[in-house]
């Protein structure tokens, strides 16, 4: 067979494969175009601050479930604990001379102590999780599904709760809106301080994941995890780290959340975990674990964020939204799993 003959159907196959590998960036890709023709008035200074404003606080969580993905894992209770961790810190940082405070009697606290209480109590809860899924080898979907259930009970108890019962937690303390609501103006850009925060917590989980023991066991777990154990690595101990580490996040998220919002019900955070879990297999990382890079995280969230903004403004039905997103989360894990098995 003649060679230019050979060389062309290889390289055809190699641009079909790059197709196929990248087919979802793709597919955003040709939506976002689509977006910007039906209303250009979308690429606005304005427009790309509040995608980055609302993408800081879902980039904060899913960085938190993104070491669980890569350590072969996930965490379906990601969003019931951000519910939760907003609901507590909105109830503790209500204005002090707001009408239906839900503790009439409590004083001004100082902004970071609330802040501090709900990262423990997600912490607490993302460790019994790590426990649950390391000690008793319960899979994680099961022992994450299980826990998501229980705290949206405790959440809902908590909310629900006399003398005003199950209403919206408003009238928060105006430092606390001002935290998560302020900005920066940079000339005519307003640069938001969710982005600074978010941008911190990303620096911080890089140097982790790829300067510290810690982050090399991550990968290490989630590559191989029988021959983690033969290398010494505690995998026990690791595993239980990670869903910790994971609660954190969500705790800060979940409270940066209600501050950026201007209140907090017992339903905030629904289908939050979808959405990191989502972005962060679009980003790269698998559900075969040990692949995976913060980077990547960062950008799967900003896409998805994008799509999300660039839709709702041109108006599309939010139901359609719903098929968008599901279509695009059923064809993200297809492709990664086309990528583990050709690897086989």
């Amino acid at each position: 067979m003649d060679n230019n003959v050979v060389e062309q159907r290889y390289s055809k196959k190699k641009i079909l494969e790059w197709m196929m590998n990248n087919a979802i960036y793709l597919v955003l890709v040709t939506l976002l175009i689509v977006i910007i023709i039906v209303e250009p008035r979308f690429v606005s200074l304005r427009n790309f601050s509040n995608i980055l404003a609302q993408a800081s606080t879902r980039v904060i969580m899913a960085l938190g479930v993104g070491g669980i993905i890569i350590s072969k894992g996930t965490d379906l209770s990601l969003g019931r604990q951000v519910g939760l961790a907003a609901v507590i810190s909105a109830s503790l940082l209500q204005a002090g001379d707001y009408e239906y405070r839900m503790y009439p009697e409590l004083g001004v606290l100082p902004l970071v102590l609330p802040i501090l209480l709900v990262m423990v109590v997600t912490a607490l809860f993302s460790t019994l999780n790590g426990v649950v899924v390391a000690k008793l080898n319960v899979d994680p979907f099961i022992a994450t599904l299980g826990m998501m259930i229980i705290v949206y009970g405790v959440n809902s108890i908590y909310y629900d709760r006399p003398p005003y019962g199950a209403q919206p937690i408003g009238g928060l303390d105006k430092r606390f809106l001002e935290f998560a609501q302020g900005s920066i103006n940079i000339g005519s850009f307003k640069l938001p301080y969710l982005i600074i925060y978010a941008a911190v917590i990303t620096i911080i989980m890089w140097i982790i994941w790829n300067k510290t023991r810690f982050g090399k066991n991550i990968f290490a777990i989630g590559g191989n995890k029988e021959a983690a154990l033969v290398s010494g690595v505690n995998v026990t101990k690791y595993t239980i780290l990670i869903y910790t580490v994971a609660g954190l996040l969500y705790g800060l998220g979940g409270s940066l959340e209600a501050a950026r919002i201007g209140s907090a019900t017992n339903n905030l955070g629904n289908m939050y975990e979808l959405d990191a879990i989502s972005a962060c297999i679009v980003g790269g990382l698998s559900f075969n674990g040990g692949i995976g890079s913060i980077s990547g995280i960062v950008t799967g969230v900003l896409i998805f964020q994008v799509i999300a903004y660039g839709l709702a403004f041109i108006g599309v039905n939010p139901y359609l939204q719903f098929i968008i997103k599901g279509l695009i989360i059923i064809s993200a894990v297809a492709i990664d799993s086309r990528k583990h098995s050709k690897k086989k």
